[in-house]
């Protein structure tokens, strides 16, 4: 059994991606990405299409961004 004494820097990286991989996966659940690439050269006219469809509005009553800041800063 390899111990850390005798592994490389390389080995040591991969051990601690391999172990903070697997408990975050125990404790989010396994992540399904979505494989396809927005790379595809989009026009403009799908570009804003896509903004639209994922911007979110608050709600007419929510804190702005300042009131947040401030109230942040005060506590």
């Amino acid at each position: 059994m390899t111990t850390i004494a005798t592994m490389t820097l390389d080995d040591l990286k991969q051990f601690v991606q391999e172990t903070v991989d697997e408990r975050l996966t125990n404790m989010l659940g396994k992540l399904d990405v979505n494989e396809t690439s927005m790379d595809e050269n989009l026009t403009w006219e799908e570009i804003r299409s896509l903004a639209n469809t994922y911007r979110w509005t608050p709600p007419a009553n929510a804190k702005t961004s300042l009131e947040l800041l401030r109230e942040d800063r005060d506590n």
